[in-house]
């Protein structure tokens, strides 16, 4: 099966203490992956490894057979790979449709020089992602938030917000940090159809979530995580049942 992401024997180190061991895991193209773990797993370091916010003591990182080891954050952000935060980081003083308008890559209006010289490629581009940015809203089911300040909408909501984000960004490989925890049951299943029809669509999501049953239903296959190592891999349910899993965390 291709594989679209390759993480080759990955180490890191907080005073001591090995947030990641010799980890190793292959992302198969066009997947849903699943990784659960307790608290202090490791879980979120290994996002902030794949996406260049912390450096790797040692392994390495390939993407579409590119190294993304030593590449810092914002080169990795343009390879095709978007993330969400537990905080969810959006600017919540400002529109939803203005939120996802910044999310879009290399646009001509972020050069000083294009705004003068080439002003009306700069307005033909910013109407251009307008549109795209109320199609993506219009996909998500809340095109009439479009206006309304981030601030104002449900925490459900502004997670599937940070979600058209990352699309907005046109990233290929989506990695979701626990994308459903806290939220009501309607739009845990709004967000998880949601991912579904992106899959099918070309899209490959590695998820973090404590939410099993999300996970279950949603996820091809799981990784489970404990003490920066893997403990346990495959299909949701063998992982489930797997007794080391149900020692460490799911009883």
């Amino acid at each position: 099966m291709d594989q679209v992401l390759n993480i080759i024997n990955v180490n890191k180190k907080f005073d001591g203490t090995l947030a990641l061991d010799d980890f190793s895991l292959e992302i198969p193209r066009d997947s849903i992956t699943g990784i659960i773990g307790p608290n202090g797993a490791g879980k979120t370091t290994l996002f902030n490894a794949i996406t260049g916010f912390l450096p790797l003591d040692s392994g390495e990182i390939i993407y579409n057979g590119k190294n993304l080891s030593r590449m810092p954050s914002y080169k990795i952000a343009r390879t095709g790979i978007a993330r969400t935060f537990q905080q969810l980081r959006l600017i919540t003083r400002m529109t939803v449709l203005d939120n996802i308008l910044l999310s879009f890559q290399n646009q001509a209006g972020e050069h000083l020089k294009n705004t003068f010289l080439f002003p009306m490629q700069v307005r033909k581009q910013e109407r251009r992602n307008r549109e795209k940015g109320k199609e993506l809203l219009a996909f998500m089911g809340i095109e009439e938030k479009a206006n309304d300040l981030v601030e104002d909408l449900s925490y459900g909501q502004q997670k599937m917000i940070s979600l058209a984000c990352c699309l907005a960004s046109g990233a290929d490989l989506l990695l979701l940090d626990e994308p459903v925890a806290g939220i009501n049951p309607e739009i845990i299943e709004k967000i998880l159809t949601i991912i579904k029809k992106l899959q099918k669509a070309g899209k490959t999501f590695v998820l973090i979530e404590h939410n099993i049953e999300a996970v279950m239903q949603v996820c091809n296959r799981v990784i489970f995580m404990d003490e920066g190592k893997k403990i346990a891999e495959g299909n949701p349910e063998s992982v489930r049942n797997n007794p080391a899993v149900i020692e460490a965390y799911l009883e």
